[in-house]
Parts: C-alpha cells; structure tokens; sequence
C-alpha cells in the first residue's frame, strides 16, 4: 500500500510526459510541411541570436515596462520549475526533499525560489490589468477576439495558480517542520512561505499533512497540464523561441531572395548558344508554384514562426499601414498561418497522414488580398519582434503568387510595371526624356 502513491506519480508523469511527446510528433509533421530552405549557414552567428534574443531577452526589454515584466516571469517560471526534478524524484522514490542534505546551498536555492515566486505573482497581476483593465491598444486589435483573449488570460490565471499552490506547499511545511512531524527535516529558507504560514495555525498535523500534499500533488500535475497546454496556446513560444531565433533571418532587412526558377530563365534567355524554340524534355520536373496560396507553399521557417507567434502585438503596433487604419495586421498574418496550417495538420489525422483538399487556402479564405497590398514592405514587423519572426516574408510569397500565377496585381502596379518594361523606369516618360529634369530650374 505505501508504493500505491508512487506508481500513481509514475502513471501521471508517463501520461504527461507521452501526451507532449504526441503533440511535439505533430507539430514537427506540421512546420516540416513546408518547403525545404537550408538554414544551416553561419552557425556562430545563429548560436550568438538565440543566446541574445531567445535567452538574453535583449528585444524585449525595448519596452521597458513589459520586458522588465516578462523577464521577471520567464527567469522565475524557469528557474522555479527547477525544483520540479526534486518533485518528480520524491514522487518516484517516495522521498521528501531529497536534496535537504545540500544544507546551505539549499536554503538558498527554497528562498530564492519563493522570492521569484512572489514576484512573478506582482508581474503577472500587472500583466492582467494591462490587458483587462487599462486595455492597450495592442491587445484589443479584432484578431485578438474570442479565443486569443480567453487563452491570454487563462495562462496568466494557470501562473498565479501554479506560484500559489507552491507558496502553500512550503507554508505548510514550514509549519510541520516546526512541529516535528514525522519526515519533514528541518530544511529550506522560507522568506515568504512564512508569512502565509499563521493562516494554518491551530491545525492537526494530519490535517497540515492533507494540505501539503494536496498542494504537491495540485502543483505538480497544474506543471503537467501547463506542458501539454503550450501546443494550444499562444505560449508554445517558451519552447519554439529558441529554434525560431536560430533559423532566423541573417541577411540584410528588406533584401529578398531570388526565385530560382526566374533566375535560370533569365540565364537562358540570355545564353546565345540556347535554343529558345526548345520543348521541354520529356522527363522534365512540372515547374514549381510561383509564389504562395497555402500553407504548403511556405518554407518550413515560415510556418515554424508562425507556431512561434507569442501574438503580443508589437509587429502591428509599429506598422505604418496598421497605424494609419488598413486592414493589415501582420500578427493576423502570422495568426492565420498557424490557425490554416492547424487546419491542414487535423485534415491529415482524420485521413491516415493524408492530406485531402478541402477547397480551402490561406490565400482569401484566411488573408485577404486587401490585407497583402497594403503592407509597405518597411520591415517594421520584423524589427518589432521579440522573437525574430518575419510576417514580411509571408505577405512577399502571397503577392508573387498573385502577380506571377494569377496576374492579379493592383492596376497601379501593373502601370509601373508595364512602365519599367516600356521605358525602363516608373514613370511613364520615354526613355530619351527621363533626364528632362536636371534641365528645369
């Protein structure tokens, strides 16, 4: 009977630890549905952006008041959970504080935990009002309705949860220390837990003991539940910031890359010793797509940051086009890439790994092509991102499929267009009279 409790622990962290597993399985199915791009290059300055940006939170801290916040949270939840390996040992061996015997150093490391404890608490609470009460504009965008909130909110509410059960867990073992209950060592600093402690005065030691345990077991399945709750949600980005910073983008804002197909067109329009009445060879690959219309027309980068996407708003705060009333919103961009490519990833589950057109795309039934042409191309989304994420280089893959694959640029662009062709320049002057100016006074 007192190896029940373990092998109930056992179960738990084996059902936890499988269903996360499961759902890390798909979503790697899911990013690796895009098309391929080496992102291997220059492994140093990768190393270098993910220590930086993922782990330094030097993007966030542009924003004082949030980044000083967030690293609060982040650093405490992190190192919190720490003492989740002592959790998951004591709950396996049916041990109590095993690492007591690290004597000073682990006082330090309780104490340390209880402070961060507490002031995650304090920033989550600021984080609510933000979004609840004083409402910034950033957070009551329409794509922010529904869902998005609810999950924003929920995940501050699981935070509080998490830090309290801990605080109680201590505080009640503090007072069962002093009582000289049975396996509970004197061990561990507790600066804050034992102010919540005279709220248990006058209790039996069994009922001390229910508490306690109640609180161990509540925290330590709450941690469960948080795992497998990251793949839906928002904060998937505590696990995919560190990849999706690595991959990021290295070359220089606002240079895009060649499509291959074009380039070697070109070089074979301008190779003299080349037939241009030559069919194609029998064997010949069918052209690829020009461009996007769905998810699986992205690169796998692309669709890792949309799962990476922490919808903090930062991108459609600075967007000119945002700012000044347009429909575009590039965090909608990355919403909707992540939601269309969801839909892409349960149409396969429900057919055997296949996936069976559904007359969908994200191409209008998602992003409209308002949205597409009013971006600027300015790169403030980019820049924006606390996480290296690029909204950009979806909304550039969306407008060639629309210019290359279905001619359907606005008229104004097709005018330049049909202007750099004619006369080389976009303005519809002869090219003999582009230089006209420099003679004007």
């Amino acid at each position: 009977m007192e190896y029940i409790p373990n092998i109930i622990f056992a179960i738990a962290l084996a059902i936890g630890f499988g269903f996360f597993a499961k759902n890390v399985k798909k979503l790697s199915r899911n990013i690796k549905l895009g098309r391929d791009i080496d992102a291997s290059d220059n492994k140093s300055q990768r190393w270098k952006n993910m220590a930086r940006i993922a782990l330094g939170q030097t993007k966030m801290v542009v924003k004082p008041v949030a980044g000083f916040l967030h690293i609060i949270v982040y650093v405490g939840f992190v190192i919190i959970n720490i003492e989740v390996l002592e959790i998951i040992i004591d709950g396996l061996l049916g041990t109590h504080r095993i690492f007591a015997p690290l004597g000073a150093l682990y006082d330090f490391l309780i104490g340390s935990f209880e402070i961060l404890a507490l002031l995650v608490i304090i920033a989550v609470v600021v984080f609510w009002l933000r979004r609840n009460i004083i409402r910034l504009k950033r957070f009551i965008k329409p794509e922010m309705d529904g869902w998005p909130k609810k999950d924003g909110n929920l995940i501050l509410y699981i935070e509080v949860v998490l830090m309290f059960l801990f605080l109680t867990m201590n505080a009640t073992d503090f007072q069962l220390q002093q009582l000289g209950a049975e396996h509970y060592r004197q061990a561990g600093s507790f600066p804050v837990s034992q102010f919540v402690a005279p709220l248990f005065d006058g209790m039996s030691i069994s009922t001390l003991v229910i508490i306690e345990r109640s609180a161990w077991w509540l925290h330590i399945l709450g941690i469960l539940f948080f795992l497998n709750y990251l793949y839906y949600s928002k904060h998937l980005h505590i696990l995919l910031a560190f990849p999706n910073t690595y991959y990021g983008k290295l070359k220089p804002q606002g240079e895009f890359d060649n499509l291959e197909a074009v380039t070697n067109e070109v070089k074979l329009m301008l190779d003299p010793s080349a037939d241009p009445f030559a069919a194609p060879a029998d064997d010949a690959e069918v052209p690829e797509k020009f461009g996007a219309s769905d998810v699986q027309d992205l690169n796998w980068v692309q669709l890792l940051n949309s799962y990476t996407c922490t919808e903090c708003g930062r991108c459609t705060s600075e967007c000119p086009a945002n700012q000044t009333g347009k429909k575009l919103s590039p965090r909608k961009i990355m919403m909707d890439t992540r939601d269309r490519l969801e839909e892409v990833g349960k149409n396969m589950d429900a057919n055997k790994g296949v996936f069976v057109p559904d007359g969908k795309q994200l191409l209008d039934d998602y992003i409209s092509k308002e949205e597409l042409w009013a971006c600027t191309t300015c790169n403030a989304c980019v820049e924006a991102c606390p996480v290296s994420i690029d909204p950009l280089s979806i909304i550039v893959e969306m407008r060639r499929y629309l210019v290359m694959e279905q001619s359907a640029a606005p008229s104004d662009l097709n005018n330049m267009m049909g202007n750099l062709e004619n006369n080389g320049a976009p303005w519809p002057f002869n090219q003999m009279d582009r230089l006209n100016w420099v003679q004007e006074s």
